[in-house]
């Protein structure tokens, strides 16, 4: 029987241009959308959504419409095995089996002189499970070490800790259908708008068509998924547990509680009863600054719902109490009986692709395979047998941040670090880059070139990425998807499982012969194969599925048996607990691990912009992607740029216990005063300094080890750059930023962005006017040493070029005058050529400025939209007149937001 057609992956073209389209799932975020990838030619030709994919329905956001435009083969890319043998020694390429053997060397030289737990492996919830699974049979079955863990530390072991204190096991109980079928869904702690924006159009459908359902939010700004909802709780961060507390103790009080449900499958609840009767809304006001009423509402919605869903990530998370926090908010269905039924249930939205493929394969310091428990002998015992071992390690393995503590103190001295980049995306940059300093022999394995981690590798190995794997990944709803390869990778790059098993039958013959046979596999399904028997038994039993299954049927979810996956879990009311009840946990309300101060005085937050993804690897090099935000900023109230002393779009430099960092300000009145929000995105490859982690802090839960990364105290003041220049320069990205990044060491703020417009463009600022032969330097850099249009003052540190070849702007350079910038810009991006580029230049003419891209689907600018306003349209019009959000719908929210401050702006005093 043929499979269908979204899941076929033959050629479905056979014409000699050689179209084929092969089924795959996208790489960004945990709602696992399905992808049709287009080759032509060995290419990827376009990327468009699987219609028959149950995670997506064919909808994909702007990034994953985006997809063909990051798949590269020229410099952004690793392409071979580079080596350096001492630090003082520059890299250089060798070839793969050389690197492979080093690897091996390395690691059976550290394992003899210093113990196995002086070798550690720091992977990421972007692998695919069947790479989870080789490293994680390398790691405690040969190289006989538990120091294995990943990035979702970072993301969601909160979440998992969460799930197991509370339901007995680390199972998401919801599904995406549930978004259909709610009465009131409760958002914590995610701007599901810009992380999960499938679901968030879902989720807009939803209530389009049942306008009954109510939605509220709870996050400290006034974000995209906040201005949706019915009732926002702006609550001030780390305050979730005292929120939720005070939800139970309304309900509580007003009769809303499932006595019935509490006392037939659930223990523990009379001691979290007597807590939460401290929490009176009033209480909660005084802690979280949200409204006693409205705190009556949102605990009334919830209680009197036919069906209370909630959907949570980050907020709740990346919190020094996120354990508590995600604990909080299940005992709210707990109490209630809102679980295991249709538009009802606890939803943690994962971050990553992988993330719970990941903690199924045991790819954490506190995981085992199947979810076992490494602490438990009898798991142990389990693993080992399956995987044909006498015994697995008993000491307990170093989760992310004590890893790298552990290589910082020495006692870790060789570190794998693979398809991450935490010299960007760990909070305390200071500490963890002089960690990767001492390291005795870093291993890098990467598919992009530009990520900062390159820089403190001893040997990179070339890895392959999207779309150039195979294998399975398993989504937010608990659904197994199979990826597939739809092009061969470039140069000497390897998929992951294959370089790790390829260091791992050579590290069997250095250290245990015997042992080579462990990673005796084919091919992708025999990985997959055992690690689905790890499964058996167990509460996420996939044991019978296999990629005939994936591939005749399409993605399935967990618990699989009798040929069908279960789409909600505990609809019975028994839980994988030895009780077989779920429990409630007497947890209390604990602040924030940094409390602000005189000397720090601002409650900084951190989160993802709708276009980008983590460190920008691989969205920076979709044009497209970088039109909505060009560059790092941060956003304060407006009372708060007022109070210390900063003009919109000034810099200002922002400090915090551990480090500063240089950015543009904006106002931005969706906060509260006294917060700031800077995004996550972007690190020392971009900007001057240690990137927006130098601020962050690393302070973490003591049960899921996840650290505080959505608060910091910092302090803010006015930078005093008074000098400033600005130049682009037409070319290939990638390439221009690695030759224009030295300036990033030169000046206390520097950025080297890839633009919407193409090319790089380059922003410095300093107290004063440099010398004459570095703005030479500057110029000779950007390749105008030679320019069409020249203005020059070197001793007033002024410098204003423009190069032009055949009425194309090429690329320019204005220091100590930046007037005619945003009209270069704007020339660059395809807009009209000024009228006299030397009285620009000199500015004795006004050149018309650009306009922020608000529909990067479509490019349509806010300029155009606020004039289509002005005309009369509504949103529907300007989606048939300028096509604005009829693409992935993202742009959505900011455009009905522009509507309404128009509408505001027009209204009578």
């Amino acid at each position: 029987m043929d499979a269908p057609k979204a899941h076929r992956i033959d050629i479905v073209d056979e014409a000699p241009a050689g179209v084929r389209e092969v089924a795959s799932v996208c790489c960004y975020c945990g709602t696992g959308c399905g992808v049709l990838v287009e080759t032509r030619g060995g290419a990827v030709a376009r990327v468009r959504g699987d219609e028959r994919h149950p995670a997506n329905r064919g909808r994909l956001c702007s990034k994953g419409l985006a997809l063909a435009d990051t798949v590269r083969r020229d410099g952004a890319r690793v392409l071979s095995a580079q080596w350096r043998e001492t630090r003082a020694q520059p890299m250089r390429g060798i070839a793969l089996d050389r690197a492979l053997d080093i690897a091996a060397d390395r690691l059976a030289e550290t394992i003899a002189r210093h113990g196995p737990d002086a070798v550690g492996f720091y992977l990421s919830g972007q692998l695919l499970t069947e790479d989870y699974a080789v490293f994680n049979k390398l790691a405690r079955a040969l190289a006989g070490t538990n120091n294995i863990d990943t990035n979702s530390r970072l993301c969601m072991s909160s979440a998992v800790s969460g799930y197991k204190r509370t339901l007995g096991a680390d199972a998401p109980p919801a599904c995406y259908e549930d978004l259909d079928l709610a009465d009131t869904v409760l958002i914590a702690g995610s701007n599901m708008a810009y992380a999960h924006p499938v679901l968030f159009r879902r989720l807009e459908a939803a209530r389009a068509r049942r306008p009954g359902m109510k939605v509220i939010v709870a996050d400290p700004r006034r974000t995209d998924t906040a201005a949706f909802a019915d009732l926002h709780l702006p609550l001030a961060p780390g305050t979730d547990v005292a929120l939720f507390h005070a939800m139970l103790h309304v309900m509580d009080a007003e009769g809303l509680l499932d006595h019935g449900y509490i006392q037939c499958h659930t223990e523990g609840f009379e001691a979290l009863r007597a807590r939460a009767q401290r929490y009176t809304p009033q209480a909660a006001q005084a802690i979280c600054g949200v409204p006693a009423e409205d705190i009556i509402q949102a605990a009334r919605w919830f209680g009197r719902a036919g069906a209370a869903l909630s959907l949570y990530t980050m907020g709740l998370n990346q919190s020094t109490s996120g354990t508590d926090k995600n604990a909080a908010l299940i005992h709210l269905h707990l109490a209630t009986g809102q679980i295991g039924k249709p538009g009802a249930g606890p939803f943690s939205l994962t971050g990553q692709p992988n993330a719970m493929g990941g903690r199924e394969a045991g790819g954490m310091a506190t995981l085992l395979p199947g979810h076992r428990d490494p602490d438990s002998a009898a798991d142990r015992e389990e693993s080992a047998a399956l995987w044909g071992v006498d015994s697995l390690p008993r000491t307990p393995g170093a989760t992310a941040l004590d890893m790298f503590d552990a290589v910082g103190e020495g006692r870790i001295k060789l570190l794998w670090i693979a398809a991450t980049n935490p010299a960007q995306s760990l909070p305390d940059q200071a500490r963890v880059r002089a960690a990767l300093e001492r390291a005795e022999f870093v291993i890098v394995q990467e598919a992009f070139a530009g990520t900062e981690t390159l820089a403190y590798a001893d040997l990179v190995l070339p890895a392959a990425t999207w779309p150039e794997k195979s294998g399975t990944v398993t989504n937010s709803e608990r659904r197994i998807s199979r990826v597939r390869a739809a092009i061969d990778p470039p140069g000497d790059a390897q998929p992951d499982w294959r370089l790790a098993q390829a260091v791992a039958l050579r590290l069997a013959a250095r250290m245990a012969p015997d042992k080579a046979t462990l990673f005796a596999y084919r091919d992708e399904s025999d990985v997959f194969a055992e690690h689905a028997r790890t499964t058996a038994g167990r509460d996420l039993d996939y044991s019978a599925l296999d990629y005939a299954t994936l591939h005749a049927s399409g993605p399935q979810q967990w618990p699989y048996r009798d040929g069908q996956g279960v789409a909600r879990l505990y609809a019975d009311g028994v839980f994988p607990t030895p009780s077989g009840r779920a429990r409630f946990c007497d947890v209390d309300y604990r602040p924030v691990a940094e409390a602000v101060s005189p000397e720090f005085p601002l409650r900084l937050t951190t989160g993802r912009l709708r276009d980008h993804w983590h460190t920008m690897a691989r969205t920076s090099l979709a044009r497209a992607l970088t039109q909505h935000v060009e560059e790092p900023w941060v956003s304060m109230h407006p009372d708060d740029m007022r109070r210390f002393k900063l003009d919109p779009g000034a810099l200002a430099r922002l400090a915090s216990r551990r480090g500063s960092v240089v950015l543009p300000v904006q106002a931005d009145d969706s906060l509260r005063p006294g917060h700031a929000f800077l995004p996550m995105h972007w690190g020392s490859a971009y900007m001057a300094g240690q990137g927006v982690n130098a601020l962050t802090n690393p302070a973490a839960d003591p049960i899921s080890r996840q650290p505080e990364l959505k608060h910091s105290a910092v302090s803010a003041e006015p930078a005093g750059l008074a000098w400033q220049a600005a130049g682009w320069l037409q070319g290939d990205g990638a390439a221009l930023r690695a030759r224009l990044a030295p300036w990033l060491r030169r000046f206390d703020y520097a950025v080297v962005l890839p633009v919407g417009a193409g090319g790089v463009r380059m922003r410095l600022a300093a107290p004063a006017a440099p010398q004459a032969e570095l703005l030479d330097a500057m110029a000779d850099a950007l390749g105008l040493l030679g320019p069409d249009v020249a203005f020059d003052d070197p001793s007033r540190g002024l410098m204003r070029r423009v190069k032009v070849e055949q009425g194309a702007l090429q690329g320019f350079l204005l220091a100590g005058d930046l007037r005619a910038q945003e009209a270069l810009l704007s020339w660059a991006g395809g807009g009209a050529a000024p009228a006299g580029v030397a009285q620009l230049l000199m500015g004795r003419i006004a050149g018309a400025g650009r306009s922020r891209t608000v529909c990067v689907c479509n490019g349509v600018s806010e300029t155009a939209i606020l004039a289509g306003i002005d005309r009369g349209c509504d949103l529907a019009a300007l989606k048939s007149t300028l096509g604005c959000g009829t693409g992935c719908g993202s742009c959505v929210p900011e455009i009905q937001g522009l509507i309404l401050r128009r509408a505001g702006a027009a209204a009578p005093a």
